[in-house]
Protein backbone atom coordinates (compact mmCIF):
# COMPACT_ATOMS: atom_id res chain seq x y z
CA UNK A 1 0.00 0.00 0.00
CA UNK A 2 1.76 3.51 -0.91
CA UNK A 3 -0.33 6.29 1.13
CA UNK A 4 -3.48 6.98 3.07
CA UNK A 5 -5.05 10.24 3.15
CA UNK A 6 -7.27 11.86 5.48
CA UNK A 7 -9.09 15.30 5.05
CA UNK A 8 -9.57 17.65 8.20
CA UNK A 9 -13.36 18.53 7.01
CA UNK A 10 -14.87 16.66 4.83
CA UNK A 11 -18.06 18.76 4.30
CA UNK A 12 -17.21 22.58 3.96
CA UNK A 13 -19.24 25.33 3.50
CA UNK A 14 -18.24 28.54 1.45
CA UNK A 15 -19.84 31.64 0.07
CA UNK A 16 -19.03 32.85 -3.87
CA UNK A 17 -16.20 35.11 -4.12
CA UNK A 18 -14.63 34.05 -0.75
CA UNK A 19 -11.58 31.52 0.12
CA UNK A 20 -12.07 28.60 2.45
CA UNK A 21 -9.45 25.75 3.34
CA UNK A 22 -8.58 22.35 4.65
CA UNK A 23 -5.94 19.68 5.42
CA UNK A 24 -5.30 16.78 4.10
CA UNK A 25 -2.87 14.64 6.07
CA UNK A 26 -0.77 12.42 4.19
CA UNK A 27 0.89 9.27 5.53
CA UNK A 28 3.56 6.80 3.91
CA UNK A 29 2.38 3.37 3.76
CA UNK A 30 4.88 2.07 1.79
CA UNK A 31 8.85 0.52 2.75
CA UNK A 32 10.46 2.85 0.69
CA UNK A 33 10.96 7.06 0.49
CA UNK A 34 7.79 8.05 -1.88
CA UNK A 35 7.04 11.03 -3.38
CA UNK A 36 3.15 12.24 -3.26
CA UNK A 37 1.30 14.48 -5.44
CA UNK A 38 -1.95 16.33 -4.41
CA UNK A 39 -4.62 17.05 -6.85
CA UNK A 40 -8.21 18.07 -6.57
CA UNK A 41 -10.85 16.41 -8.59
CA UNK A 42 -14.05 17.26 -9.36
CA UNK A 43 -15.85 20.35 -10.29
CA UNK A 44 -14.39 22.55 -7.44
CA UNK A 45 -10.57 21.73 -9.44
CA UNK A 46 -10.90 24.36 -11.52
CA UNK A 47 -10.96 26.98 -8.38
CA UNK A 48 -8.82 25.04 -5.82
CA UNK A 49 -5.22 24.41 -4.99
CA UNK A 50 -3.22 22.33 -3.03
CA UNK A 51 -0.49 23.72 -0.89
CA UNK A 52 2.39 22.21 -1.38
CA UNK A 53 1.97 20.46 -4.07
CA UNK A 54 4.08 17.20 -3.59
CA UNK A 55 5.05 15.96 -0.77
CA UNK A 56 8.54 13.14 -0.08
CA UNK A 57 8.01 11.22 2.90
CA UNK A 58 9.75 8.76 5.19
CA UNK A 59 8.48 5.17 5.36
CA UNK A 60 6.35 5.27 7.92
CA UNK A 61 6.06 9.23 7.92
CA UNK A 62 3.11 11.73 7.91
CA UNK A 63 2.72 15.44 6.61
CA UNK A 64 0.03 17.58 5.99
CA UNK A 65 -1.17 19.54 2.91
CA UNK A 66 -3.20 22.27 2.75
CA UNK A 67 -5.90 22.55 -0.04
CA UNK A 68 -7.58 25.58 -0.80
CA UNK A 69 -11.15 26.44 -2.22
CA UNK A 70 -11.74 29.71 -4.31
CA UNK A 71 -15.51 29.32 -5.54
CA UNK A 72 -16.13 32.70 -8.44
CA UNK A 73 -18.39 34.71 -7.68
CA UNK A 74 -20.18 34.04 -11.26
CA UNK A 75 -23.15 32.29 -12.87
CA UNK A 76 -20.86 29.18 -13.99
CA UNK A 77 -20.56 27.87 -10.68
CA UNK A 78 -23.98 26.66 -9.56
CA UNK A 79 -25.35 27.22 -5.82
CA UNK A 80 -25.81 23.80 -3.78
CA UNK A 81 -23.62 21.19 -2.67
CA UNK A 82 -20.42 20.44 -4.62
CA UNK A 83 -19.01 17.29 -4.65
CA UNK A 84 -15.33 17.20 -4.92
CA UNK A 85 -12.25 14.88 -4.32
CA UNK A 86 -8.73 14.65 -3.26
CA UNK A 87 -6.26 12.28 -5.02
CA UNK A 88 -2.52 11.55 -3.52
CA UNK A 89 -1.02 9.88 -6.41
CA UNK A 90 2.24 7.33 -5.34
CA UNK A 91 5.22 8.07 -7.35
CA UNK A 92 6.51 5.05 -6.56
CA UNK A 93 3.62 2.63 -6.18
CA UNK A 94 0.87 4.31 -8.18
CA UNK A 95 -1.81 1.62 -7.59
CA UNK A 96 -1.21 2.41 -3.98
CA UNK A 97 -2.66 6.10 -4.95
CA UNK A 98 -5.92 7.00 -2.65
CA UNK A 99 -8.86 9.83 -3.35
CA UNK A 100 -10.24 11.41 -0.41
CA UNK A 101 -13.95 12.53 -1.38
CA UNK A 102 -15.77 15.74 0.15
CA UNK A 103 -18.03 18.42 -0.61
CA UNK A 104 -18.56 21.60 -0.89
CA UNK A 105 -21.96 23.49 0.16
CA UNK A 106 -21.92 26.62 -1.78
CA UNK A 107 -23.98 29.83 -0.61
CA UNK A 108 -26.03 31.69 -3.30
CA UNK A 109 -26.39 35.04 -4.89
CA UNK A 110 -28.53 36.79 -6.78
CA UNK A 111 -27.42 39.33 -8.64
CA UNK A 112 -29.77 40.65 -11.74
CA UNK A 113 -29.49 43.54 -14.77
CA UNK A 114 -32.16 44.92 -16.89
CA UNK A 115 -32.10 47.15 -20.03
CA UNK A 116 -34.50 49.06 -22.58
CA UNK A 117 -33.69 48.28 -25.51
CA UNK A 118 -33.84 50.39 -28.12
CA UNK A 119 -33.42 52.91 -25.31
CA UNK A 120 -34.90 55.19 -27.44
CA UNK A 121 -38.04 54.90 -30.61
CA UNK A 122 -39.62 57.52 -32.87
CA UNK A 123 -43.12 56.75 -33.53
CA UNK A 124 -46.46 58.49 -34.72
CA UNK A 125 -48.85 55.89 -32.70
CA UNK A 126 -46.65 53.51 -31.19
CA UNK A 127 -43.80 52.27 -29.95
CA UNK A 128 -42.25 48.82 -29.46
CA UNK A 129 -39.48 48.16 -26.71
CA UNK A 130 -38.01 44.65 -25.45
CA UNK A 131 -37.24 44.73 -21.81
CA UNK A 132 -33.95 42.66 -21.47
CA UNK A 133 -33.56 41.19 -17.93
CA UNK A 134 -30.39 38.84 -16.92
CA UNK A 135 -29.32 36.45 -14.41
CA UNK A 136 -26.15 36.58 -13.37
CA UNK A 137 -26.53 34.86 -10.38
CA UNK A 138 -26.12 31.45 -9.25
CA UNK A 139 -29.44 30.27 -8.10
CA UNK A 140 -32.62 30.66 -10.15
CA UNK A 141 -34.89 33.71 -9.96
CA UNK A 142 -38.50 34.91 -10.75
CA UNK A 143 -38.99 38.53 -11.83
CA UNK A 144 -42.24 41.19 -11.81
CA UNK A 145 -41.65 43.79 -14.33
CA UNK A 146 -44.10 46.98 -14.70
CA UNK A 147 -43.77 50.14 -16.22
CA UNK A 148 -44.73 53.56 -15.13
CA UNK A 149 -44.76 56.81 -17.29
CA UNK A 150 -43.94 59.66 -14.36
CA UNK A 151 -46.45 62.20 -16.24
CA UNK A 152 -48.92 59.71 -17.30
CA UNK A 153 -48.99 60.57 -20.53
CA UNK A 154 -48.12 56.68 -22.01
CA UNK A 155 -50.56 53.45 -22.05
CA UNK A 156 -48.17 50.29 -21.59
CA UNK A 157 -49.15 46.55 -22.81
CA UNK A 158 -46.75 44.13 -21.49
CA UNK A 159 -46.40 40.80 -23.33
CA UNK A 160 -46.24 39.33 -19.54
CA UNK A 161 -45.38 40.80 -16.57
CA UNK A 162 -43.12 37.62 -14.94
CA UNK A 163 -40.56 35.51 -15.85
CA UNK A 164 -38.50 32.93 -14.52
CA UNK A 165 -34.58 32.94 -15.01
CA UNK A 166 -32.30 29.92 -14.91
CA UNK A 167 -28.68 31.02 -13.65
CA UNK A 168 -26.84 32.65 -16.50
CA UNK A 169 -29.39 33.22 -18.87
CA UNK A 170 -31.75 36.13 -20.45
CA UNK A 171 -35.27 36.93 -20.96
CA UNK A 172 -36.77 39.39 -23.40
CA UNK A 173 -40.49 41.02 -22.57
CA UNK A 174 -42.13 42.76 -25.47
CA UNK A 175 -43.53 46.06 -24.60
CA UNK A 176 -45.44 48.56 -26.40
CA UNK A 177 -46.26 51.87 -25.59
CA UNK A 178 -48.94 54.29 -26.68
CA UNK A 179 -49.38 58.03 -26.28
CA UNK A 180 -52.53 58.76 -24.95
CA UNK A 181 -52.98 61.98 -26.90
CA UNK A 182 -51.90 62.31 -30.63
CA UNK A 183 -51.50 65.39 -32.73
CA UNK A 184 -51.62 65.74 -36.77
CA UNK A 185 -48.98 68.42 -36.89
CA UNK A 186 -46.50 69.67 -34.54
CA UNK A 187 -42.77 69.39 -32.88
CA UNK A 188 -41.54 65.72 -31.49
CA UNK A 189 -42.64 65.23 -27.93
CA UNK A 190 -40.28 63.19 -25.66
CA UNK A 191 -42.07 61.00 -23.35
CA UNK A 192 -39.65 59.45 -21.10
CA UNK A 193 -40.87 56.12 -19.32
CA UNK A 194 -39.53 53.41 -16.62
CA UNK A 195 -39.46 49.93 -16.15
CA UNK A 196 -39.25 47.96 -13.07
CA UNK A 197 -37.90 44.27 -12.56
CA UNK A 198 -38.32 43.10 -8.91
CA UNK A 199 -36.67 39.50 -8.28
CA UNK A 200 -37.11 37.29 -5.19
CA UNK A 201 -34.89 38.41 -2.16
CA UNK A 202 -33.53 41.49 -4.40
CA UNK A 203 -34.03 45.17 -4.66
CA UNK A 204 -36.05 46.48 -6.90
CA UNK A 205 -33.95 47.86 -10.33
CA UNK A 206 -35.53 50.77 -12.63
CA UNK A 207 -34.26 50.91 -16.06
CA UNK A 208 -35.54 54.00 -18.31
CA UNK A 209 -36.66 54.24 -21.93
CA UNK A 210 -37.96 56.81 -24.79
CA UNK A 211 -40.60 57.53 -27.06
CA UNK A 212 -40.42 60.00 -29.04
CA UNK A 213 -43.84 60.91 -30.16
CA UNK A 214 -43.75 62.09 -33.62
CA UNK A 215 -46.55 63.79 -35.73
CA UNK A 216 -49.48 61.22 -37.71
CA UNK A 217 -49.12 63.17 -40.76
CA UNK A 218 -45.79 62.62 -42.69
CA UNK A 219 -43.38 65.78 -43.36
CA UNK A 220 -43.88 65.40 -46.61
CA UNK A 221 -47.51 65.05 -46.81
CA UNK A 222 -48.62 68.70 -46.98
CA UNK A 223 -45.64 70.19 -49.79
CA UNK A 224 -46.63 67.19 -51.87
CA UNK A 225 -49.97 68.37 -51.70
CA UNK A 226 -48.95 71.91 -52.65
CA UNK A 227 -47.40 70.53 -55.35
CA UNK A 228 -50.23 68.55 -56.56
CA UNK A 229 -52.60 71.41 -56.03
CA UNK A 230 -50.34 73.87 -57.96
CA UNK A 231 -50.24 71.15 -61.25
CA UNK A 232 -54.29 70.64 -61.02
CA UNK A 233 -54.58 74.82 -61.33
CA UNK A 234 -52.23 74.57 -64.00
CA UNK A 235 -53.49 71.46 -65.69
CA UNK A 236 -57.33 73.17 -65.40
CA UNK A 237 -56.01 76.66 -66.76
CA UNK A 238 -54.30 74.78 -70.07
CA UNK A 239 -57.54 72.53 -70.73
CA UNK A 240 -59.73 75.78 -70.52
CA UNK A 241 -57.51 78.11 -72.67
CA UNK A 242 -55.75 75.58 -75.55
CA UNK A 243 -57.12 72.37 -74.80
CA UNK A 244 -61.28 72.76 -74.74
CA UNK A 245 -61.53 75.44 -77.45
CA UNK A 246 -59.16 72.41 -80.12
CA UNK A 247 -61.26 69.80 -79.36
CA UNK A 248 -64.66 71.36 -79.77
CA UNK A 249 -63.69 72.87 -82.96
CA UNK A 250 -62.36 68.89 -84.06
CA UNK A 251 -65.15 67.91 -82.94
CA UNK A 252 -67.46 70.29 -84.78
CA UNK A 253 -65.94 69.70 -87.86
CA UNK A 254 -66.10 65.87 -87.35
CA UNK A 255 -69.77 65.69 -86.66
CA UNK A 256 -70.22 68.09 -90.06
CA UNK A 257 -68.17 64.89 -91.92
CA UNK A 258 -70.11 62.71 -90.38
CA UNK A 259 -73.60 63.86 -90.57
CA UNK A 260 -72.56 64.48 -94.84
CA UNK A 261 -71.89 60.70 -95.08
CA UNK A 262 -75.29 59.71 -92.95
CA UNK A 263 -76.92 61.66 -95.32
CA UNK A 264 -75.47 60.28 -98.41
CA UNK A 265 -75.64 56.50 -96.94
CA UNK A 266 -79.94 57.32 -96.22
CA UNK A 267 -79.95 58.23 -99.33
CA UNK A 268 -78.43 55.51 -100.90
CA UNK A 269 -80.21 53.23 -98.50
CA UNK A 270 -83.60 54.93 -99.86
CA UNK A 271 -82.59 54.16 -103.48
CA UNK A 272 -82.07 50.54 -102.69
CA UNK A 273 -84.96 49.65 -100.15
CA UNK A 274 -86.96 51.08 -103.48
CA UNK A 275 -85.78 48.77 -105.99
CA UNK A 276 -85.98 45.72 -103.39
CA UNK A 277 -89.49 46.89 -102.65
CA UNK A 278 -90.19 46.51 -106.58
CA UNK A 279 -88.14 42.92 -106.90
CA UNK A 280 -90.06 41.57 -103.70
CA UNK A 281 -93.51 42.66 -105.77
CA UNK A 282 -92.35 40.70 -108.72
CA UNK A 283 -91.19 37.99 -107.07
CA UNK A 284 -94.48 37.85 -105.35
CA UNK A 285 -96.47 37.52 -108.42
CA UNK A 286 -94.17 35.41 -109.91
CA UNK A 287 -95.18 32.77 -106.86
CA UNK A 288 -98.75 33.32 -106.96
CA UNK A 289 -98.30 32.76 -111.17
CA UNK A 290 -96.03 29.90 -110.46
CA UNK A 291 -99.29 28.43 -107.38
CA UNK A 292 -101.64 28.83 -110.04
CA UNK A 293 -100.15 26.79 -112.70
CA UNK A 294 -99.58 23.77 -110.77
CA UNK A 295 -103.28 24.17 -109.46
CA UNK A 296 -102.86 25.20 -106.01
CA UNK A 297 -104.10 27.95 -104.28
CA UNK A 298 -101.89 31.26 -103.37
CA UNK A 299 -102.31 32.21 -99.51
CA UNK A 300 -104.04 35.20 -98.34
CA UNK A 301 -101.68 38.21 -97.64
CA UNK A 302 -100.49 38.04 -94.02
CA UNK A 303 -100.60 34.13 -93.39
CA UNK A 304 -97.82 32.55 -91.79
CA UNK A 305 -95.34 30.41 -93.44
CA UNK A 306 -94.42 26.82 -92.52
CA UNK A 307 -96.72 23.55 -93.88
CA UNK A 308 -100.14 23.97 -95.19
CA UNK A 309 -102.84 21.44 -96.27
CA UNK A 310 -104.10 21.39 -100.05
CA UNK A 311 -106.25 24.38 -99.22
CA UNK A 312 -103.55 26.83 -98.04
CA UNK A 313 -104.48 26.53 -94.59
CA UNK A 314 -101.67 26.12 -92.08
CA UNK A 315 -100.63 22.57 -90.38
CA UNK A 316 -100.18 22.98 -86.70
CA UNK A 317 -98.85 19.55 -86.41
CA UNK A 318 -95.22 20.92 -87.95
CA UNK A 319 -94.83 22.93 -84.54
CA UNK A 320 -94.78 19.89 -82.15
CA UNK A 321 -92.07 19.72 -80.07
CA UNK A 322 -93.64 16.97 -77.24
CA UNK A 323 -95.42 17.27 -73.87
CA UNK A 324 -93.85 19.67 -71.29
CA UNK A 325 -93.01 16.93 -68.00
CA UNK A 326 -90.99 17.48 -64.53
CA UNK A 327 -90.63 15.00 -62.01
CA UNK A 328 -88.43 13.89 -58.62
CA UNK A 329 -86.61 10.67 -58.02
CA UNK A 330 -85.69 10.74 -53.98
CA UNK A 331 -83.03 8.32 -52.40
CA UNK A 332 -83.51 6.84 -48.73
CA UNK A 333 -80.21 4.84 -48.79
CA UNK A 334 -78.42 3.06 -45.73
CA UNK A 335 -75.49 3.71 -44.13
CA UNK A 336 -72.53 1.63 -45.89
CA UNK A 337 -69.06 1.72 -45.06
CA UNK A 338 -67.77 0.65 -48.61
CA UNK A 339 -67.85 3.77 -50.64
CA UNK A 340 -67.97 1.72 -53.98
CA UNK A 341 -71.24 0.04 -53.36
CA UNK A 342 -74.32 2.26 -54.28
CA UNK A 343 -78.03 1.75 -53.34
CA UNK A 344 -79.91 2.07 -56.52
CA UNK A 345 -83.42 4.02 -57.07
CA UNK A 346 -84.53 3.93 -60.82
CA UNK A 347 -87.20 5.96 -62.50
CA UNK A 348 -88.94 4.47 -65.60
CA UNK A 349 -90.90 6.80 -68.47
CA UNK A 350 -94.31 6.69 -67.75
CA UNK A 351 -94.88 6.22 -71.58
CA UNK A 352 -92.56 3.32 -72.24
CA UNK A 353 -93.08 3.92 -76.19
CA UNK A 354 -91.73 7.63 -76.00
CA UNK A 355 -88.81 9.73 -75.74
CA UNK A 356 -87.55 11.55 -72.78
CA UNK A 357 -85.79 14.51 -73.17
CA UNK A 358 -84.11 16.13 -69.95
CA UNK A 359 -83.04 19.75 -70.26
CA UNK A 360 -82.83 21.01 -66.50
CA UNK A 361 -81.72 19.24 -63.17
CA UNK A 362 -82.44 20.31 -59.20
CA UNK A 363 -79.66 18.25 -57.06
CA UNK A 364 -80.97 18.54 -53.20
CA UNK A 365 -79.33 17.55 -50.14
CA UNK A 366 -80.77 19.75 -46.79
CA UNK A 367 -79.76 17.57 -44.29
CA UNK A 368 -75.58 18.11 -45.51
CA UNK A 369 -75.63 13.95 -45.88
CA UNK A 370 -71.92 12.41 -46.40
CA UNK A 371 -71.09 10.22 -49.84
CA UNK A 372 -71.41 9.85 -53.08
CA UNK A 373 -74.60 10.64 -56.06
CA UNK A 374 -74.87 9.25 -59.31
CA UNK A 375 -77.11 9.77 -62.54
CA UNK A 376 -76.92 6.59 -64.15
CA UNK A 377 -78.67 5.53 -67.66
CA UNK A 378 -80.17 2.44 -67.66
CA UNK A 379 -80.11 1.00 -71.54
CA UNK A 380 -81.52 -2.67 -70.93
CA UNK A 381 -79.50 -3.57 -68.12
CA UNK A 382 -76.34 -1.84 -69.25
CA UNK A 383 -75.38 1.45 -66.96
CA UNK A 384 -73.37 4.30 -67.60
CA UNK A 385 -72.72 7.13 -65.21
CA UNK A 386 -73.80 10.41 -66.76
CA UNK A 387 -72.99 12.80 -63.90
CA UNK A 388 -71.16 12.23 -60.65
CA UNK A 389 -71.08 14.41 -57.29
CA UNK A 390 -69.99 14.28 -53.55
CA UNK A 391 -73.11 14.74 -51.37
CA UNK A 392 -70.43 17.15 -49.06
CA UNK A 393 -70.32 19.43 -51.77
CA UNK A 394 -73.71 20.83 -52.04
CA UNK A 395 -77.31 21.41 -50.38
CA UNK A 396 -78.76 22.34 -53.71
CA UNK A 397 -77.26 22.49 -57.04
CA UNK A 398 -79.01 23.54 -60.29
CA UNK A 399 -77.84 21.92 -63.71
CA UNK A 400 -79.08 23.41 -66.73
CA UNK A 401 -78.04 21.48 -70.57
CA UNK A 402 -77.36 23.38 -73.87
CA UNK A 403 -77.19 19.69 -75.14
CA UNK A 404 -80.17 18.23 -73.29
CA UNK A 405 -80.06 14.28 -72.51
CA UNK A 406 -82.11 11.96 -74.05
CA UNK A 407 -83.72 8.57 -73.08
CA UNK A 408 -84.39 6.38 -75.44
CA UNK A 409 -87.77 4.34 -75.09
CA UNK A 410 -87.32 1.42 -72.44
CA UNK A 411 -84.15 3.45 -71.25
CA UNK A 412 -84.60 4.18 -67.41
CA UNK A 413 -82.83 7.07 -64.82
CA UNK A 414 -81.57 5.48 -61.92
CA UNK A 415 -80.76 7.55 -59.06
CA UNK A 416 -77.66 5.95 -57.03
CA UNK A 417 -76.42 6.79 -53.45
CA UNK A 418 -73.55 5.60 -51.48
CA UNK A 419 -73.90 7.01 -48.10
CA UNK A 420 -70.96 6.82 -45.73
CA UNK A 421 -71.95 9.90 -43.03
CA UNK A 422 -76.13 10.91 -42.79
CA UNK A 423 -76.78 14.52 -41.68
CA UNK A 424 -79.64 14.29 -39.82
CA UNK A 425 -81.11 11.18 -39.52
CA UNK A 426 -79.77 7.41 -39.90
CA UNK A 427 -80.35 7.11 -43.54
CA UNK A 428 -79.06 9.56 -46.93
CA UNK A 429 -81.94 11.19 -48.47
CA UNK A 430 -80.71 13.28 -51.35
CA UNK A 431 -83.37 13.82 -54.44
CA UNK A 432 -83.46 15.10 -57.68
CA UNK A 433 -85.64 17.12 -59.54
CA UNK A 434 -86.31 16.57 -63.46
CA UNK A 435 -87.67 19.02 -65.96
CA UNK A 436 -88.09 18.66 -69.86
CA UNK A 437 -90.51 16.97 -72.22
CA UNK A 438 -91.84 13.37 -73.81
CA UNK A 439 -91.65 13.28 -77.50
Amino acid sequence: MGATATLSEAGLVAEPGQEISCSVTIRNAGRVVDQFAIEVVGDPGAWATAEPATVNLMPGEAGTVVVRFSPPRSSDVRAGQIPFGVRVFSSEDPAGSVVEEGSIQLGAFTEVTAEVVPAKVEAGSKADFEVAVDNRGNHPVAVELSALDPEDELDFQLERNRADLAPGTAAFVRLRARPRKRFLRGQPVRHRFQVFVVADNAEPLKTEGTMVQRQLLPKWLLPALAALLVLLLALVTLWFTVLRPAVKSAAREAAQEQNQEVIKAAQDAGGAAGEAKKDAVQAKQNSEDAMKAVGLTPPPDGAPPGPRASNGVPNPAGNANGTPTDFRVAADAAVDSNVNRFAEFPYAVPDAAKTLVVTDLILQNPRGDNGTLRLLRDSGGTKTVLLEVGLANFRDLDHHWLQAWRFAPGEKIVLAVSCQTPGGGSRCTPSVSFSGRIE
